[in-house]
């Protein structure tokens, strides 16, 4: 029975290496200019519910975050060179709620109040990559979201333990990309009907 969650949790790590290779390679072809600053708050915040769901036993489901922290990185130290760099008062905002994060985390002992900051955070810090997607839908790669929006779901289901601590990162991961998706779609969708 737990072999199943093995599996999940392959197919989680599998298909966010799958949405990130062309995202790579469109950020160096310069057609996906990253948001630099939303970049390094989603390394930081994938890298806090990463050892937040290891400690809560997320066993397997916990594959994808880690290596989303990674991947999250790389895009960062790519955006420096190939990136937007359009920082506002909000980005910096961003930035000091993901390390509040790892501050909740360290006076409260509890993992699950870094958590609930790393989900608003994460929500907040998708402000600068919405706002700038939505003037210049064309410079981001709508699979790497459609893909993240899947592979955070195959992650819920290579839990070993499910709990809110386990849960709530990887559910507004699934809501938050998929909705930014959708976004991104009929933006696209509305401005070709324009120019056309």
């Amino acid at each position: 029975m737990v072999e199943y969650k093995i599996v999940f949790g392959a197919l989680a790590v599998i298909t966010g290496l799958i949405g990130y290779i062309p995202y790579f390679l469109d950020i160096f072809k310069g057609s996906t200019k990253p948001h630099i600053f939303s970049w390094l708050v989603w390394a930081i915040l994938e890298t806090i519910g990463f050892f937040a769901q290891v400690i809560k036993g997320a066993g397997p489901g916990s594959w994808m975050t880690g290596t989303t922290a990674i991947l999250c990185l790389g895009v960062f130290f790519s955006a420096l060179r190939h990136g937007e760099k359009n920082i506002t008062r909000i980005d910096w905002v961003c930035l000091a709620s993901a390390l509040c994060g790892i501050g909740a985390w360290q006076i409260t002992k509890d993992p699950f109040w870094a958590v609930i900051i790393v989900v608003i955070t994460d929500l907040v810090g998708f402000i600068p990559t919405f706002r700038k997607a939505y003037n210049k839908p064309f410079e981001e790669t709508l699979k790497l979201y459609l893909l993240s929006a899947l592979k955070a779901s195959l992650a819920l289901f290579a839990l070993d333990s499910v709990n809110p601590t386990t849960v709530m990162y990887l559910a507004s991961l699934v809501a938050s990309n998929a909705s930014f998706s959708i976004m991104l779609a009929v933006r696209r969708a509305s401005l070709k009907k324009i120019t056309v």
